[in-house]
C-alpha cells in the first residue's frame, strides 16, 4: 500500500509545520535563558530553584532538538521516496501509524519486537 501524492503531501506539510514551531520555541528558550542568566539571585535557594528549572529546560530543548532531526530525516525519506516503508522489514507502516507519529522508521510488528526485546535486555 504505497502513500497517495496527497498524502506524502499533507505529511509534509505537518512535517514542515512542526518543525517550524519546534524552531521558533527553540529560538525563543535561547533568548529566555539568555535573559535568566542577567538575573542575578542574591538567596540560594532561588539559585538553586533557577538552575533546576533551567536544566529541566535544556533537557526539553535536547529532546527538541532530537525530534528536529527526526523530522529532517522522514522529510528526507518523503523526498526519496522511502516514507512509509519499515526500515527493518521493508513493508508498509500503516497509515494510522503515520499518522499517530509520522516519524516513525518502523511498523507496528517490528517495533513491537524490537520494544520486547530490549525489556528482555533490561531484565
Amino acid at each position: 500500500m504505497a502513500l497517495t501524492k496527497k498524502q506524502l503531501e499533507a505529511f509534509e506539510k505537518q512535517l514542515m509545520d512542526w518543525k517550524a514551531e519546534l524552531e521558533i520555541g527553540q529560538s525563543e528558550n535561547v533568548h529566555a535563558m539568555h535573559e535568566q542568566e542577567l538575573t542575578a539571585f542574591p538567596d540560594p535557594t532561588d539559585q538553586a530553584s533557577m538552575e533546576t528549572d533551567r536544566n529541566f529546560d535544556l533537557r526539553i530543548k535536547d529532546r527538541e532538538r532530537k525530534l528536529i532531526r527526526k523530522i529532517d530525516q522522514a522529510l528526507d525519506r518523503i523526498r526519496d521516496g522511502e516514507f512509509g516503508e519499515c526500515e527493518s522489514c521493508g513493508g508498509d507502516i500503516s497509515i494510522k501509524r503515520l499518522q499517530a507519529r509520522p516519524v516513525t522508521t518502523l511498523c507496528i510488528e517490528c517495533k513491537t519486537l524490537q520494544e520486547q526485546e530490549e525489556r528482555t535486555r533490561l531484565t
